[in-house]
């Protein structure tokens, strides 16, 4: 496959909003209109439960890995590839621009490109989750991502951590929605906590 197939099938691939979709089929809810508004894996499973995260989350890790497999050796292409993939997912046109925060298509495209980042992201979101504060162990995590793969890969390592990392941070900044007060404080707060300050606007 062309380089610009493996590049446009990763983006879309990753875009089809596979959490949004099971919630509809099983709860009959779209997730953007739950809770924060998060197409993702947590919202699924206060809506659903266990079983359809476990079949959900088993699709979306292999939407992020599709594209860096058809790469095959292209390793920069690899790269390129899961980082569209993290992208779409977070910012899936089949939703109007809303989506997830990308850690699901991430570790998938982590586990071909780059596996020491997918356990730098798992273990991120274990110790968050031990310390109550999983948006801060994922931030942690992703920054971590390029040094390690670095080290790990070199080069092209490091372009892995980036185009993974780069998409899941500014999904976390940019939220869902716009503030409309007190942006600045806002932002930081969705920076380190991945959530809106208590009582922001």
């Amino acid at each position: 496959m062309s380089v610009a197939g493996i590049l446009l099938l990763s983006f879309l691939l990753g875009s089809v909003p596979v959490s949004n979709i099971t919630a509809r089929f099983v709860r009959g809810v779209d997730l953007r209109e739950y809770g924060a508004g998060t197409v993702s894996g947590t919202a699924l499973y206060r809506v659903a439960g266990f079983a359809p995260l476990a079949v959900s989350g088993c699709l979306e890790l292999a939407k992020g890995a599709a594209g860096p497999l058809l790469a095959g050796d292209r390793t920069v292409v690899a790269a390129f590839a899961g980082g569209l993939a993290v992208t779409g997912h977070n910012w899936s046109p089949f939703l109007r621009g809303a989506g997830g925060r990308g850690v699901a298509p991430a570790l998938g495209a982590l586990l071909v490109t780059g596996w020491p980042g997918a356990v730098v992201l798992v273990l991120g979101l274990l110790g968050g989750k031990l310390f109550d504060e999983t948006g801060l162990g994922a931030l942690v995590a992703e920054l971590a991502l390029t040094p390690v793969l670095a080290v790990w890969g070199g080069a092209v390592g490091a372009l892995v951590g980036i185009t993974i990392a780069v998409p899941m941070l500014l999904k976390r900044v940019l939220g869902n929605s716009r503030p409309t007060s007190d942006r600045r404080r806002v932002y930081v707060h969705r920076l380190l906590y991945d959530r809106d300050p208590a009582g922001a606007g």
